[in-house]
């Protein structure tokens, strides 16, 4: 595999898993990457946007797979109140995602999932917030050079 589509792979792995519950972190592979110079800055930022924005997208999955244990004794919300939360979410808190690039941004995405947010909307807000912060890594690294 050439080094730079090895990079790529390594640099997806750890967007992803940053993007997910685990304690993984894609801003040092990146700026290292980046410092590097052996794959283009667009490159990098793509496909750590993609990578993150897959991991957020499983995460949107176990919250639609919490839903099943609604109902259940030790479910956090009875049925009324996690219909008030999910009408609540969808007229405010779906905004939260914006902040999905932050580290307590993956709860939301969890959250997106269980309060049944729009797969598009969910999308189109996560890669949003994703792209753009591996935008201003990129700048803020390279300004640091």
């Amino acid at each position: 595999m050439p080094e730079a589509a090895a990079s790529l792979a390594g640099l997806f792995a750890a967007a992803f898993g940053a993007a997910t519950i685990l304690p993984f972190q894609s801003e040092i592979v990146f700026a290292g990457l980046q410092l590097r110079g052996t794959v283009a800055v667009g490159w990098l930022i793509a496909v750590a946007s993609l990578g993150n924005v897959l991991g957020a997208a499983l995460n949107y999955a176990l919250g639609l797979g919490a839903e099943r244990f609604r109902g259940t004794r030790w479910f956090p919300a009875d049925s009324r109140a996690l219909d008030r939360a999910q009408r609540w979410w969808g007229r405010w808190g779906v905004w939260t995602l914006l902040l999905s690039w932050a580290p307590f941004g993956d709860a939301f995405t969890v959250v997106a999932g269980l309060m049944r947010t729009p797969i598009w909307l969910f999308v189109v807000l996560v890669t949003i917030a994703k792209t753009g912060r591996y935008a201003v890594l990129a700048w803020a690294t390279a300004a640091a050079t």
